[in-house]
């Protein structure tokens, strides 16, 4: 029987797969670790709470990077202006990430406004992958970022500086902490509803932002009770935070642009495969994440002999995956007819 295929853009508004069987992430972390994992290394797929339509979902990601962006350079402006009356350098550190993690919006923004381009001749996947390479960019800002921190905590450990207006600067970051953490639970949600991996990525920047604003508040307090060398050892502190908090946002970006998928989505695309009516068997299953969407390929093995009676199975799994994982923006199925001992009786 010659092979049947299928390319199709799936735009089904069918979020009913949230209780579906297999739809557990099967990796669980608990106790401390668990919290530190979920605050830092938030997971990029929710499909209880997703956004199936490819348009939408972009839209959703310009416009939480539009309103984050105004957020931190407010944010950015009012600890600057506390940074010149203070000298606090952990302060100055706080403000260069809080500036640094606003200007990552914008390579995210360009990214998200490419990848609603059409394919070419050149690029026959489109343009996705622009939000992967955002990632990188984003990580490569964190870590400079980490890097200038580290520099003006040990300069002002070498030549000691006294703080003014100590109420000030803790005011500011407090102020510092609320801004990043709001920015970062927007970011965060809504990458996880879309499926953005470079949007949690800048999301958790300023999550890491907000926790040094409290550390700026942790050296203000400790300049006040006569040890001034806490604002530097603070800084540092954040320093070397930011690197560690930095690895789980380069594995998720990494593996992203190795085209790793979460062994989980597999097995539910699997699931939701074999068990389509007169599929005998899946294989040569294929998922990776292009930008925020997902491709995918499989062949099926069918019980039907006929060509039309094996391309309706295939139009018949092909809906029932697009439900199972509603950010799936293409796949290509070939059936096949299955091996005479593999069909039912």
């Amino acid at each position: 029987m010659s092979s049947s295929h299928q390319h199709q853009h799936q735009h089904d508004h069918d979020h009913g797969d949230a209780g579906s069987p297999g739809h557990a992430h099967g990796h669980h972390h608990t106790g401390i670790r668990g919290f530190l994992h979920g605050v830092f290394v938030p997971h990029s797929h929710d499909a209880a709470d997703s956004i199936d339509d490819a348009v939408e979902a972009s839209s959703q990601g310009v416009r939480a990077l539009k309103i984050s962006l105004l957020i931190l350079l407010a944010t950015t402006v009012l600890q600057l202006a506390v940074v010149l009356v203070s000298g606090s350098v952990a302060l100055l550190a706080d403000t260069v990430h809080n500036f640094s993690d606003a200007l990552t919006a914008v390579p995210l923004w360009i990214a998200f406004v490419l990848g609603r381009r059409a394919a070419t001749r050149t690029y026959t996947f489109g343009f996705g992958r622009a939000e992967d390479l955002a990632g990188l960019f984003i990580i490569a800002v964190v870590a400079l970022s980490a890097i200038v921190a580290a520099y003006q905590s040990i300069e002002r450990l070498i030549d000691p500086q006294p703080l003014a207006h100590l109420w000030w600067v803790i005011a500011a970051g407090v102020i510092g902490f609320a801004g990043n953490e709001a920015v970062a639970v927007y970011r965060i949600r809504v990458g996880r509803r879309i499926g953005s991996a470079a949007l949690i990525a800048d999301g958790v920047h300023a999550r890491t932002d907000g926790f040094t604003s409290l550390a700026v508040v942790i050296g203000g307090f400790g300049a006040m009770l006569g040890f001034p060398l806490a604002d530097p050892i603070v800084g540092l502190l954040i320093s070397a935070a930011i690197v560690v908090l930095l690895w789980g946002t380069v594995r998720s970006i990494g593996r992203r642009l190795m085209d790793g998928i979460e062994p989980e989505l597999v097995d539910r695309a699997r699931g939701a495969l074999a068990g389509t009516p007169g599929v005998v068997h899946v294989s040569d299953l294929r998922l990776r994440w292009v930008g925020h969407r997902l491709q995918g390929s499989a062949t099926l093995g069918v019980a039907e002999t006929s060509l039309p009676a094996a391309d309706a199975v295939r139009r018949a799994a092909t809906a029932r995956l697009a439900r199972e994982l509603p950010r799936l923006d293409g796949v290509v199925l070939c059936a096949e007819a299955a091996h005479p001992a593999e069909r039912p009786a």
